[in-house]
């Protein structure tokens, strides 16, 4: 049951303003995502800059390499790596230097002196600001551009076996929040009766067993899916040591110390809370537990939001606490929900106050989920382009979407709920004994005298058999009570999508803010010229002598950066190809003082030569510059200017 009505008895008027309310609130959440303004960066470090470029060849070799990142990331012993041609360190291997100036957050390593010409590969590996790991890989060449024997891993970093499992735990420990959080909730402020119900306290200690079990795996893999990704290394004491100094590692270790004053809260709620019998004791107890839990329950959700997304970037000092919020409405809505499904299947005593009182619940945490949604949106997001251009902003549409479906079938809930009556005090009495397990019998059994002439034991078995049958009995017929029934379906419908929801909230956690990814992109491309495409010269050439004069026709395939295939063929003043004695090419990018990078083509066949593997390390205005010997001492050099993106 989700948002509805905030009383049964809501008359024609006020039910129609109440959906229109929940409309609002999702269409103001649309359109808040999409007239956000833009402003800085935020969560996930990305690298914005280097020095050498990615791709560019310098005459000679840097004392250092330099890596920008939009973010403050940490960094370790082996974090950027500088690789030579044969696959070894070009650099010293001592830790990357801090050289970040105000808000520029740089890193660098120092170079062997006196490294060879070739193709260096530079691979970083750190972790971001907002606990997720980063990684990546550029290349510069000394001189000009080899080949080179570097092999870079094929998976991502936070990949791989160990990155899934550690995905199944966050997504765990983010269910075990909501069923130990909402289900205590529930049972605090809704059905105060449930909290000697045995299928209630099963399911606020499960939540509680999972969230604990999670964050014992995350700590535990913590260094291998930042580092290595082997299990084996969960078990390092020094890797584990590592993972206590940094931010994500003492956020699990505090929520770990925090799940154990709730496992204090659980014990008091089902022990002394539910045994309680006077009224005004059990007022000033459902007081303490509710500021108590309260505490709590923000101190848990306090361990994501000091450690991920709302941690960093803009306005981290407002982001957290409306983080804190967020994640305890979602607990308070989808917790409760599941509560109320296994109170609606698995307890016979709940009647429709509760249900209302759930709801009026969850109404208020749909206003909260929608007023931090629409912040959370804009932070992360900020754009019409990065809401539809990025992986980030496309699983938020279906968040949004699947919220949507979530509140069409709370109104079907909410009309059930509004036909849903209280069962007569005698009912209500009647139907308590169905929660009794045999047991309960035998021990109500155990006051009666056995009829004279039959045996006491005899008479327990036959009181057990018709407790159980009376119980049967009563189940079947509230079973049959279409309100309850369609309540119970339309319950179940909404925790189905519930748990679709929050799969793609936990990959949410884990995404690339669409904010940062298009910023990224950005900045890359202002570095980088869209491509032109395939390159087509022709070039007419006189060397001077005997049969020196014809046409250089070049291709250039695809004429982007990086590798491309060259072609060229030589044809008479006749039109027929032409073999000469030598034809070189060479390639310059003048406006950033690169080259000339020679290029020896092969001899196909007669007037056609070709190369293969020729590197393009820049985008920009390049001069192909062709030379053609048709004698001994006949030879000329011809250029021509072209883009080459």
């Amino acid at each position: 049951m989700t948002a509805t009505a905030p009383r049964l008895g809501a008359s024609p008027i006020r039910r129609p303003f109440a959906a229109a309310a929940l409309v609002a609130a999702l269409v103001s959440l649309l359109f808040g995502l999409m007239l956000a303004g833009a402003g800085p960066a935020s969560a996930h470090a990305a690298l914005t800059g280097s020095d050498p470029q990615d791709g560019a060849v310098v005459a000679t070799a840097p004392k250092e390499v330099t890596l920008t990142f939009s973010e403050a990331i940490a960094v370790g012993d082996g974090s950027i790596r500088v690789l030579d041609p044969s696959s070894k360190r070009a650099d010293t291997g001592a830790e990357p230097k801090d050289l970040s100036e105000g808000s520029t957050v740089r890193y660098g390593v120092e170079l062997h002196p006196g490294l060879p010409d070739g193709t260096y590969t530079v691979a970083w590996q750190a972790v971001s600001a907002d606990s997720h790991p980063i990684s990546g890989a550029f290349t510069f060449s000394i001189g000009a551009p080899s080949e080179t024997t570097v092999a870079l891993p094929s998976e991502e970093v936070g990949g791989g076996p160990v990155g899934v499992v550690y995905g199944i735990a966050r997504y765990a420990a983010y269910t075990g929040f909501i069923l130990l959080v909402g289900g205590a909730a529930f049972v605090l402020g809704c059905w105060p009766r449930g909290a000697s119900a045995r299928p209630m306290q099963r399911l606020v200690v499960r939540g509680w067993v999972t969230l604990t079990a999670a964050t014992l795996v995350m700590l535990l893999l913590r260094n291998p899916y930042t580092g290595s990704g082997k299990f084996a290394d969960a078990f390092d004491l020094d890797g584990l040591q590592a993972v206590l100094d940094t931010k994500p590692g003492a956020a699990l270790v505090s929520r770990l110390l925090l799940l154990g004053a709730a496992a204090l809260f659980i014990a008091v709620l089902f022990g002394t809370y539910a045994r309680r019998e006077d009224a005004v004791e059990k007022k000033d107890l459902t007081f303490g537990l509710a500021v108590g839990g309260g505490v709590v329950a923000a101190g848990i959700a306090a361990t994501w939001a000091m450690s991920e997304h709302a941690s960093t970037g803009l306005q981290a000092g407002i982001a957290m606490p409306v983080d804190v919020l967020h994640l305890l409405a979602v607990a308070a809505w989808l917790g409760g929900l599941v509560s109320l499904l296994v109170a609606l299947y698995r307890t016979p005593d709940i009647g429709s106050g509760a249900v209302r009182r759930f709801s009026r619940v969850a109404f208020g945490s749909v206003l909260v989920l929608a007023a931090t949604g629409i912040y959370q949106s804009w932070r992360q997001v900020g754009s019409w382009s990065a809401l539809t251009g990025t992986r980030y902003g496309q699983l938020l549409i279906i968040k949004v979407a699947l919220i949507a479906v979530l509140l069409a079938v709370a109104w079907f809930s909410r009309r059930w709920t509004a036909r849903l009556t209280e069962t007569t005090a005698a009912s209500s009495g009647a139907e308590a004994t169905d929660t009794a397990a045999p047991e309960d019998a035998e021990e109500v059994s155990g006051t009666e005298e056995a009829p004279d002439g039959v045996d006491p034991a005899r008479a327990a078995q036959l009181a057990r058999q018709r407790a159980v049958l009376t119980a049967t009995k009563k189940k079947r017929i509230r079973d049959a009570d279409p309100e309850r029934s369609g309540l119970r379906r339309s319950v179940l419908a909404e925790a189905a999508v519930a748990v679709v929801l929050l799969a793609v909230t936990t990959v949410l956690t884990s995404t690339e803010p669409g904010r940062t990814e298009e910023e990224a992109g950005a900045g890359a491309t202002a570095t980088a010229p869209a491509a032109t495409g395939p390159v087509n010269l022709s070039m007419p050439f006189d060397t001077g002598g005997q049969n020196g004069k014809g046409t250089v026709r070049i291709d250039i395939d695809p004429g982007r950066t990086g590798s491309n295939e060259l072609h060229v063929w030589v044809d008479g003043s006749d039109g027929k190809p032409m073999d000469v004695p030598e034809l070189k090419v060479a390639l310059t990018l003048e406006a950033q003082e690169i080259g000339p990078l020679p290029v020896v083509p092969d001899r196909l066949a007669e007037g056609h030569w070709s190369a293969s593997g020729v590197q393009i390390p820049m985008a920009g205005e390049w001069k192909v510059d062709v030379t053609v010997r048709t004698s001994d001492i006949d030879q000329v050099t011809i250029d021509e200017n072209v883009k080459i993106g």
